[in-house]
């Protein structure tokens, strides 16, 4: 019995050192799990914007028609911000928004003819289709609806009215982002909008209408929220 007294001590610390040991808080480390970044539908862009009509029009004085009778309409260059949502990831929605000053003089038959100047709010809406990136560029093509609001209208050159319709048309559109990291990047976008409104000179004493359909050239920052 004496020998196992010492052998029965032991296994009594054991045990007792054991139980105090569970009571212990664990200091294991908590496995790293992945950072899931959150994905934002919103995009913003700022653009400047190059735009240049492709004009031609179809003139009538008096109800009979002007032969060789065009106009000349100025190029503008103007600020833009457009606003983007994404559906899906490769699928999107723009809204596109700014001002453009334009200037008309006669050409052709008409050269040389002051004939106004008008301000134009073309807020245009096209869906999109983003390509998958290609490293830091991420191209995309578009198509959708542009309505032109006429504005400030004004006549020139001996003319006493110059009025141009509101108008429908369709748009075009190409472009890429280039991305600098997750949220900036630059933007190249290239537009082209189908737009003939009716205008009226004088109150109607010329009248017809005017094919503008101008290439939109564009370039600025983006954001992606």
């Amino acid at each position: 019995m004496q020998r196992l007294a010492p052998l029965t001590a032991a296994l009594l610390g054991a045990t007792v050192l054991s139980a105090a040991a569970s009571d212990l808080p664990s200091r294991r480390t908590e496995p790293n799990l992945p950072v899931v970044e959150t994905w934002s539908p919103w995009m913003l862009r700022g653009r400047a914007l190059v735009v240049v009509p492709q004009e031609q029009a179809s003139l009538r004085a008096g109800g009979v028609p002007i032969v060789g009778g065009d106009v000349d309409i100025s190029t503008s260059v103007v600020p833009e911000l457009d606003i983007t949502y994404f559906f899906t990831k490769n699928i999107a929605a723009e809204l596109i928004l700014g001002v453009t000053p334009h200037n008309v003089k006669g050409a052709g038959a008409l050269a040389g003819a002051r004939i106004g100047s008008a301000w134009l709010l073309p807020p245009t809406l096209t869906l999109q289709y983003h390509f998958d990136p290609i490293g830091a560029f991420k191209p995309y093509l578009g198509a959708g609806v542009n309505y032109t609001v006429f504005f400030d209208e004004k006549a020139k050159g001996g003319f006493t009215g110059f009025d141009l319709k509101n108008s429908f048309g369709l748009a075009l559109q190409a472009g890429v982002d280039i991305m600098l990291d997750r949220h900036w990047g630059i933007n190249l976008d290239v537009k082209k909008i189908f737009l003939e409104p009716k205008v009226k000179v004088n109150g109607g004493a010329v009248a017809g209408k005017v094919r503008i359909d101008p290439w939109i050239f564009g370039t600025g920052v983006t954001y992606r929220f």
